[in-house]
């Protein structure tokens, strides 16, 4: 009986995920999250209003073993209306877990300025979207012209509109 071989579809190439994914688990676990999931998807697991009050820092647990310790960091004004929350921010972030796996939060407060290890990014900065220039998005078009994969020609398309406008300074040897 012959042994069929699937053939790949990316041609050795891996994506960024799979690259990255052991070295974002081991960071995120010596902070004792098992479940990078609560730090990737914060804002869905907790609402919009929340997240932008609070961001998780570690995770705790106890010596028995039952039950861990969510470290929740916040500004210091924001300290008793995150309080008054903590029963439905720890059952949105049990359900993450798919069981009970926080038995309590704890927070932490910061001042808004100062303490420069203490502070947080409650809100990602805003992209900057760059202009590209119509003729190196046309010269980018015309290099991908043979492709037949529509996606793989946008790609395509992307990379090198990126590559022919980056600055002279970005270049390597110059």
């Amino acid at each position: 009986m012959a042994v069929m071989h699937r053939r790949s579809t990316t041609m050795g190439f891996k994506t960024t995920s799979d690259l990255l994914q052991s070295r974002i688990r081991t960071a995120s676990e010596k902070r004792g999250f098992a479940v990078t999931r609560l730090l990737t998807h914060w804002v869905e697991i907790v609402g919009e209003a929340t997240a932008k009050m609070a961001v998780p820092v570690k995770i705790g647990y106890g010596r028995d073993g039952i039950g861990a310790t969510l470290t929740v960091l916040t500004k210091g004004a924001y300290g008793p209306m995150l309080q008054s929350q903590l029963p439905q921010l720890r059952d949105r972030v049990n359900a993450c877990y798919g069981y009970n796996a926080i038995s309590s939060i704890r927070i932490t407060q910061t001042a808004p300025t100062g303490f420069a290890e203490g502070q947080v990014a409650f809100t990602p900065k805003p992209k900057k979207s760059r202009q590209i220039d119509p003729q190196v998005k046309a010269d980018a078009q015309q290099a991908a012209e043979g492709v037949k994969s529509k996606d793989l020609r946008q790609a395509l398309e992307t990379l090198g509109a990126n590559i022919l406008s980056r600055p002279k300074s970005l270049d390597r040897g110059t």
